[in-house]
């Protein structure tokens, strides 16, 4: 047995039940993320919803985005923007590594 699953952000560990009362929310708010594209939970082999944990860190900023009143189509928006930005960072970070390799490999 391994438990390298706990550690793992992307592992679906929590049913809709269990995260609905972990984020304090209704389940039906969390299939309406579902149906709109916000959230795409994995199936169990049962067919039920199954969140990891970085689903339900995306889920509280959904619900913070709506609780500041924006729509859905601007939700969808503002998370599909950070989403982007936080792709566009990691890829900066990647290349300043490849430099810092590059810009210390002796001359030939």
């Amino acid at each position: 047995m391994t438990l390298d699953k706990l550690d793992d952000a992307d592992h679906p560990t929590y049913t809709i039940g269990q995260a609905a009362d972990l984020l304090g929310v209704r389940q039906a708010f969390l299939r309406s993320l579902d149906t709109a594209s916000l959230l795409s939970p994995q199936r169990s082999d049962g067919g039920h919803r199954r969140y990891s944990r970085r689903q339900l860190e995306r889920a509280i900023r959904i619900r913070v985005l709506f609780d500041e009143g924006h729509t859905l189509a601007a939700t969808a928006r503002i998370v599909e923007l950070e989403d982007a930005l936080a792709a566009a960072r990691a890829q900066i970070v990647a290349l300043e590594e490849q430099i810092r390799v590059r810009d210390d490999e002796p001359a030939h």
